[in-house]
Order: structure tokens, then sequence, then C-alpha cells
């Protein structure tokens, strides 16, 4: 499991939750958009409230990063966990999408969850509703 460190998450795992490359987001740091942090042992960091702020700022149609093999795999990042006796509701940005997913307490127990952990987020949906927008 790869957890965010408290300075911020590699420049790397950045760029993936984004879906850009680092070369964009060292570019974005030029242009002045972001600001790029260092750890001790000199890797770029950046913060989780800018990666979430330039998350936020997203087109919907945003490319996402996703496996060839595996269609329905999400790179994630958990933003919040409510967690009851039983169940728990975990909520995670994943590129421009907000996903919400209803689990077991003892699966958040298991997978140490917190906001801040780096996670894959698989969808299978038995069935699909089909709406039309708003005109």
């Amino acid at each position: 499991m790869s957890r965010v460190s408290e300075e911020g998450l590699r420049i790397g795992q950045a760029a993936a939750l984004l879906g850009i490359s680092v070369d964009t987001l060292r570019r974005w740091e030029d242009e002045g958009r972001l600001m790029l942090d260092r750890s001790p042992g000199g890797q770029r960091l950046v913060s989780v409230s800018q990666v979430q702020r330039l998350l936020a700022k997203r087109r919907p149609d945003a490319r996402v990063i996703t496996a060839s093999s595996a269609r329905n795999q999400l790179d994630a990042i958990v933003t919040k966990v409510v967690r009851g006796e039983a169940a728990a509701t975990v909520e995670m940005q994943a590129g421009p999408y907000r996903l919400v997913a209803l689990t077991t307490a003892e699966s958040v127990d298991e997978l140490q969850l917190d906001a801040g952990t780096h996670v894959v987020a698989s969808v299978k949906a038995t069935s699909v509703v089909v709406s039309l927008p708003k005109e």
C-alpha cells in the first residue's frame, strides 16, 4: 500500500492522480501554477491540498489513467473515511472524478484506509442507469 507522506505526494504520484506527465507538473511549477517542495532526500513533493485544488479545476472529460487490461481500475487518493460500527464510507478522488465506496469497517481497518492513502479503485457495476443531461 502506498501512503502519502506528511510532506506530500511524490511528483510521480501527483502526476498519476492528475492524469498528466511529470514533465507537465514541472512546467506548471515554472509557470507558477503550483509549488513543488523537496523532501529531506531531495525528491520533489506536491502537497495534497494542491493536488485536490488542481483536480477540482479539471474538466469532467479530462483523461483518466486506466490499465489497458483492466479498464475498470482507477488510481485514486482517499479524501475521507466515515466509519460506522459495521460499515464505512470511503470517499476518493480519481483524476477529475469523485468516487464514494461503501465497504465494511473491517475492510477499512485491514487496509488501514484514511485520508491521504493512495489506492486503486476497482469498479464493478451490475447495472448502469442511462439518463439524459439537463438542457
